[in-house]
């Protein structure tokens, strides 16, 4: 559900008596105004509470949700409903629109960034689940005309050397190291946007030539993307959707077109898990096109990767296939050590299989799937202990596929095991599509006994 801002006054008379009129539950007006909000682009989860909350509690949905509810109002009273008759007159915010900006400036481009991370620890709206696929429109456009800038050299008030750069790249490489174990909710994870406002905006605004800035530009906008990675990990899809626009932006300052090539993957990837699997290939795609004369194999690779995803989403298993296959070609191109990049480490052979597995399950083929879960093993749990949570989870959804519960149980036992001590929503929606699954099972007590631990360590509602 999208976040919400509280408003001064206690309640909102005005809304709830403009529903009573309507003849509208509070049930269906969510389910109305969720289904306007997807129309839009956006993804929203309102539920009867959401809409209490606005009539007894006075709180507000997060711009431009106001005008879905007068819309949805004036469906059910046969004509227009204004913002002022909800109650809503105003609620949209000066800055609601911060963050969101892809500008062809690089000073404008640092302008945005930096107040950008000077609120975004204080606006609560951004920690919201909504998600407009639209709002990477225009990044994505501009990116793919033109993924570098120029010059990066900048005149201002300090110097900005080596040194700096070295500290905002040990704090990029912590951060991977504990999101990679903990989660996108543990504490080294989200003090990546401390580090933004505090370190990298005062040295955007320094002094440095072309050289220093690329590099600058590049190790800041590898730790937007951390920090839209640890949003998105949580859920606060809305805020993760801002980090990576700057991200993308700051890329193309620094001329990384492998970097930028990486984070409109990393979009992509945030696209597809929201439901907008088509989009998300024609992202990677793109991405794959802009920088395959530059990018490293292992970055491609993954890029080919989620493109493989996607497909699977839109059970396009001859396509899917083929993005795996030149995933795999491409990996095998790559070189274990060398100047390849730090973030993109994480790639391995191992981790293929992983997502291959994940694959064939989302095409509902489950020996083909199992196969690849056996090269998989390689991951190791006190690296990457939320991957391997979710793959038990995959790997357990399999099984059942396969019609086999024991197995099945048994994994997804091993799954909660790890995430209950990783901070991650979306690990969490991996054991929820398990226990979704589980349906046709759960007169079963083993299950019913999964299903209550679940609810217990995971917080999970079967």
């Amino acid at each position: 559900m999208a976040s919400t801002v509280r408003r001064t006054r206690p309640s909102n008379t005005d809304l709830a008596r403009l529903i009573e009129a309507s003849g509208a539950s509070r049930k269906s007006l969510a389910a109305r105004i969720n289904q306007l909000a997807q129309d839009a682009g956006m993804r929203t989860e309102y539920s009867h509470t959401s809409v209490a909350n606005w009539c007894a509690r006075g709180m507000t949905p997060r711009w431009p949700v106001p005008k879905l509810v007068a819309r949805a109002l004036g469906e059910r009273l046969g004509r227009p409903v204004s913002l002022a008759e909800i109650g809503m007159e105003g609620v949209q915010t000066p800055d609601a629109e911060v963050g969101l900006d892809f500008p062809r400036d690089p000073t404008d481009a640092v302008r945005v960034a930096t107040s950008f991370w000077s609120t975004v620890n204080r606006r609560d709206f951004l920690t919201g689940s909504s998600f407009a696929i639209s709002a990477f429109s225009t990044p994505v456009i501009r990116w793919l005309a033109a993924p570098t800038d120029p010059t990066a050299a900048h005149r201002g008030s300090r110097r900005v050397g080596r040194a700096d750069l070295e500290e905002l790249r040990q704090a990029a490489d912590e951060a991977r190291r504990w999101d990679s174990k903990f989660g996108g909710g543990s504490w080294k994870a989200s003090s990546v946007t401390a580090c933004l406002e505090r370190r990298a905006a005062p040295l955007l605004q320094g002094s440095y030539g072309d050289q220093v800035g690329r590099e600058l530009f590049s190790v800041t906008a590898e730790l937007s993307r951390l920090a839209g990675w640890a949003a998105f990990d949580m859920g606060h899809h809305d805020a993760a959707q801002r980090h990576f626009i700057q991200a993308l932006r700051l890329a193309r300052a620094g001329g990384d077109v492998q970097l930028g090539c990486y984070v409109l993957t990393t979009m992509a990837m945030q696209s597809l898990l929201r439901g907008f699997a088509d989009e998300a290939v024609d992202m990677v795609q793109g991405a794959f096109e802009r920088a395959k004369n530059s990018a490293s194999p292992r970055v491609l690779a993954f890029t080919k990767l989620i493109e493989a995803r996607a497909h699977a989403r839109t059970h396009d298993a001859r396509t899917a296939s083929r993005a795996l296959a030149a995933s795999e070609t491409l990996l095998g191109q790559a070189r274990e050590t060398g100047d390849e990049p730090a973030w993109i480490d994480f790639y391995t052979h191992a981790r293929l299989s992983a997502d291959a597995t994940e694959v064939f399950r989302d095409l509902n083929n489950p020996k083909a799937a199992l196969v690849w879960n056996q090269q998989a093993a390689a991951m190791a749990p006190g690296v990457f202990t939320r991957s391997v949570g979710m793959r038990l989870a995959i790997v357990a959804t399999t099984h059942l596929q396969a019609r086999d519960l024991d197995r099945a149980l048994q994994l997804g036992n091993r799954s909660v095991d790890i995430l209950a001590r990783v901070a991650s929503a979306r690990a969490l929606d991996y054991v929820r599509e398990f226990t979704t699954a589980l349906a046709p099972w759960r007169r079963e007590v083993a299950v019913a006994a999964f299903l209550t631990r679940t609810r217990k360590d995971l917080g999970i509602a079967c």
